[in-house]
């Protein structure tokens, strides 16, 4: 980043930095306007009535204090609901004392952006492996064949693989003489560029991943390799996919027999083959159920857990954590639905539900940090109507969005440039294993940084007040973590006394205390030894493109949490809803469906009030086959009505032969047109919320995540 005083005057890649060699997304390329941004919030504000005054922090946390813990005092901890947005992920700060918060709440009624993207993921995850962190990765550097559902990541990189450039990487697949197959409904710009391109039927890979798995059975070509005594369960899987063959599979998939059975044939026949499913198979009916046969694929084919297949990170900052108990789903369930509890969280669908609904333990309060639900969740409107009902609401964001324009009292974090940056979830998903530290590029303001909002919260949360001491909640927070990092049987500082951990890293306050006891707790760190060698944040600050240390390595047994000590391979809760994938091969199709895209300029809502992003070209329109457009009456340029069960929108259509027919498009994110918003940018082009068509009845029942793909609708003239 090129500096004149505190404004930024150039962003260009760290050529330099030993992973992203250089390679820029858009969210980087643009920190510069996201921080000069005049709609941001620099200071809290309280709303009253339509307008908003701007506070000190101090009366802006007395005020919190005021009206959030009479609530949680009479009424319960359950009283309050929060909701963690994408971007915390993103954030040192959200992803080290998010939990210390959530803990000091003590509320069973968290949501986050999960159930509306990966959990089905994490679920399938925690059933094979014990673990929902241990994510298996493509291998896509060293692989010779990797076959990819519900993907695009030449308009969203990485997702759920950390792999910067992946365009770029994948143009090397092809250029060795590897082979990349896409299954999609949409020609995507990823599509464009495979050497084949499947155009599935939306919400059906699961049974074409089923098909897949049972030609390997049917034809012998089941090799487990190395993992042979590590797998428990080949034989059930066996039986239990037997009804999916190819030809029962082709009519409701769309994809013939003889391609089903070619695809499984190259499959099992590449050297080193990966198979990688993201979002259009995760936001779908059968979710849970289709990132497992992703992970069964990649183990009867041999290819989990080897280099060039489906690998494991060994993130820096990850002690040893083997003796924890085995992944549960369902240790408790929401109060009106009775939906089960997964990964600590419930479905932020049944969230407008818990506000409505009267009784012990409805929810009065909400908290929402760094997300805007009322257009990323099904059920927007009702949410929309929820929120305004509260007794009281506070969030943590930079923002008056769609959401947060119902807040009682807006606390704003300082912009990514005043904030140090670790990518700790991230890491956990990389393709290979290096570590980069960055710190502020600009000196603190005179405000609180996010991790102290953060505990000045919880300390409201528990009590103390707004004038609890916040370097003591720190201090307990340290505490806690050097005492966890020392009672994991196989950390390599088990049994170290936390008090010498923490005299170690006494130099650091917040994040960077955290995340040095981490490091150094960690497979590379120095272990508190004075090995010099090892990893420490002082180690990383030396090095300022980043460490590399080396491609992904076999992890299996010791990545594996399970009851068993072996890879699961039939959970019990995918062999029950394997009945509900094999009943919806008699159902009918329907005759249209939806289902969404992204653009490398709206890759997130917060995204659209970015001047350089938002330029161009009408992003939210109706991707429509030229034939469904013909029989519809309507051609590119005109408005359309599309309908769904859940309600209905108007918006531009796009005629294109990159879309399947029966299959329409509409990208998520947009409808900034709501009163209140002070989104300056972002609302000259509204767009339409596309959520709106979604049914907050319909999820994955298995994790709780909402239907975003495959939704029938109607499409006439509006």
């Amino acid at each position: 980043l090129t500096l004149g005083g505190d404004e930024v005057v150039r962003i260009e890649g760290d050529d330099d930095d030993v992973f992203s060699h250089g390679y820029l997304c858009p969210k980087g390329a643009v920190m510069g306007e996201l921080d000069a941004d005049p709609d941001r919030l620099r200071s809290p504000v309280i709303r009253t009535g339509d307008s908003w005054s701007e506070v000190s922090w101090d009366e802006a946390f007395a005020y919190v204090a005021d009206r959030l813990w009479p609530i949680i005092d009479e009424q319960g901890p359950n009283a309050v609901a929060v909701y963690l947005g994408n971007p915390n992920v993103h954030n040192l700060s959200g992803a080290l004392y998010g939990k210390p918060f959530l803990k000091a709440l003590r509320t069973q009624n968290i949501f986050t952006a999960s159930t509306v993207d990966q959990m089905p993921k994490h679920v399938s995850s925690g059933l094979l492996f014990g673990d929902p962190l241990a994510i298996a990765v493509p291998d896509i550097d060293r692989t010779d064949h990797l076959l990819m559902l519900g993907a695009n990541p030449h308009m969203s990189n990485g997702s759920l693989c950390t792999a910067p450039d992946f365009p770029g990487r994948l143009r090397a697949l092809r250029e060795r003489g590897g082979k990349l197959t896409v299954v999609d409904p949409r020609r995507s710009r990823t599509a464009a560029r495979a050497d084949e391109h499947l155009a599935i039927r939306p919400g059906t890979d699961g049974v074409f991943l089923a098909a897949m798995a049972a030609t390997l059975f049917a034809d012998d070509l089941i090799t487990l390799g190395r993992l042979d005594e590590h797998v428990e369960g080949v034989e059930q899987v066996e039986e239990a996919l037997a009804p999916f063959t190819p030809q029962a599979v082709a009519p409701r998939c769309g994809i013939d027999a003889a391609t089903i059975v070619r695809t499984a044939h190259e499959l099992a026949a590449a050297d080193r083959a990966a198979v990688y499913g993201r979002i259009g198979t995760t936001t779908v009916s059968f979710g849970t159920t289709t990132s497992w046969l992703v992970d069964v694929l990649n183990v009867l084919t041999g290819n989990l857990d080897e280099p060039g297949g489906a690998m494991f990170a060994r993130p820096a900052h990850v002690p040893d954590r083997s003796g924890r108990p085995p992944f549960e789903i369902g240790r408790w369930t929401s109060r009106v639905r009775e939906l089960p509890e997964v990964f600590g969280e419930l479905p932020v669908a049944t969230l407008p539900d818990e506000i409505e609904t009267p009784g012990e333990g409805q929810v009065r309060a909400f908290v929402s940090i760094a997300g805007n639900p009322v257009l990323s969740t099904p059920g927007g409107e009702r949410l929309d109507a929820a929120l305004g009902g509260l007794e009281f609401m506070v969030s943590i964001d930079p923002y008056v969005n769609e959401t947060t324009r119902h807040a009682d009292v807006i606390l704003p974090p300082p912009s990514a440039l005043r904030r140090s940056h670790y990518t700790l979830p991230f890491y956990q998903l990389s393709i290979r294993n290096v570590a980069n530290y960055s710190p502020p590029v600009l000196p603190p303001e005179d405000r609180p940084d996010e991790w102290e909002i953060l505990l000045r919260l919880g300390a409201i949360a528990t009590g103390q007040g707004a004038d609890a001491d916040v370097r003591a909640f720190d201090d307990l927070v340290a505490t806690t973590l050097a005492q966890q990092v020392t009672s994991y049987p196989r950390s390599p500082v088990k049994g170290r006394d936390p008090d010498e951990l923490l005299a170690a890293v006494s130099e650091y306050r917040g994040p960077e205390r955290l995340l040095d006891l981490l490091l150094r707790s960690g497979p590379y760190g120095d272990h508190f030894n004075g090995n010099g060698d090892g990893l420490s944040l002082e180690r990383l600050l030396e090095h300022p493109h980043g460490i590399d240390f080396g491609p992904l390595e076999p992890r299996v047994p010791e990545v594996l949490n399970t009851r068993s000590g072996a890879i699961e391979l039939l959970p019990d809760l995918v062999a029950e809803d394997l009945e509900r994938l094999r009943a919806s091969l008699d159902e009918a199709p329907p005759d249209l469906v939806l289902v969404g895209r992204r653009h490398l300029r709206t890759n997130n809502s917060w995204m659209h009030n970015v001047p350089t992003l938002a330029k161009g070209q009408d992003l939210c329109t109706l991707q429509i086959h030229p034939d469904d457009a013909e029989a519809f009456g309507i051609a590119t340029s005109d408005s359309a009505r599309v309908t769904s069960a859940a309600g209905s929108i108007v918006v531009p259509v796009e005629v294109t032969e990159d879309i399947a027919r029966g299959v329409v498009s509409v990208p998520h994110g947009f409808g900034h047109d709501l009163d209140g918003v002070r989104l300056g940018v972002a609302t000259d082009q509204p767009g339409e919320n596309s959520n709106l068509l979604s049914d907050p009845e319909a999820m994955d029942p298995v994790s709780g995540t909402s239907v975003l793909n495959g939704i029938p609708v109607a499409v006439a003239p509006a």
